[in-house]
């Protein structure tokens, strides 16, 4: 079979190394060949100045792909707090202006916002929006998403981001308490690229 790659939009090991693991686990014979950014030398990234999930996620696999000239996949994900009216929302990356690799300082950040409010007013959902674009500019999308509550201290050493303080009721722990095989089949990223394959199999893999 002719093996063809797919382009995973992201500067963010700890996202690239899901994203395998979550390939593996959703399509475990499929026929693609999964690069990061580093791998076809790709060192730019686009403005993320979309207002939704959707726009930063469109935006992002269609600058990639045509920089690459690959098929690829590009996700837009972040924390949605409703004590907070829905922040950090698209700016969960870089919330309280932050920057890549401070999630303690973010953690923290919510946490001190978050110190008044009580459990029940304590809901939260991680969301997720997966977009396939083409070089030649067609790009389609899926979402996901997983709810939850934010809780009161960070707990568990596994994922990455805000997964220490998102408190996964259905299993009474945190997300970053989660076994990867156990995080891999109920995340809001899992979720997304469940609801994508169908259209990575129509847009990647039957393109002429």
């Amino acid at each position: 079979m002719n093996v063809k790659a797919l382009l995973i939009a992201t500067h963010n090991p700890g996202k690239l190394r899901e994203f395998r693991m979550l390939f593996r686990e959703v399509w475990s014979d499929f026929p693609l060949e999964l690069v990061g950014l580093a791998e076809v030398g790709i060192a730019l990234e686009p403005e993320e100045s979309g207002h939704t999930f959707a726009e930063n996620a469109i935006l992002k696999a269609r600058f990639f792909a045509a920089q690459s000239g690959l098929p690829t996949l590009a996700d837009d994900s972040g924390l949605e707090i409703d004590a907070l009216g829905g922040a950090p929302g698209v700016h969960s990356a870089r919330y309280g202006n932050t920057t890549r690799g401070q999630d303690a300082q973010r953690i923290a950040l919510v946490l001190q916002q978050l110190k008044d409010v009580p459990w029940p007013q304590r809901t939260a959902r991680f969301r997720c929006v997966v977009a396939i674009a083409l070089p030649d500019g067609r790009c389609e999308t899926a979402s996901g998403s997983v709810e939850g509550y934010i809780d009161w201290r960070p707990q568990g050493e596994h994922g990455f981001g805000y997964d220490p303080i998102f408190y996964v009721p259905e299993f009474g722990c945190t997300m970053a308490q989660l076994e990867p095989v156990v995080k891999n089949r109920i995340s809001h990223r899992a979720r997304a690229l469940k609801a994508a394959l169908p259209l990575i199999r129509r847009l990647v893999l039957e393109q002429g």
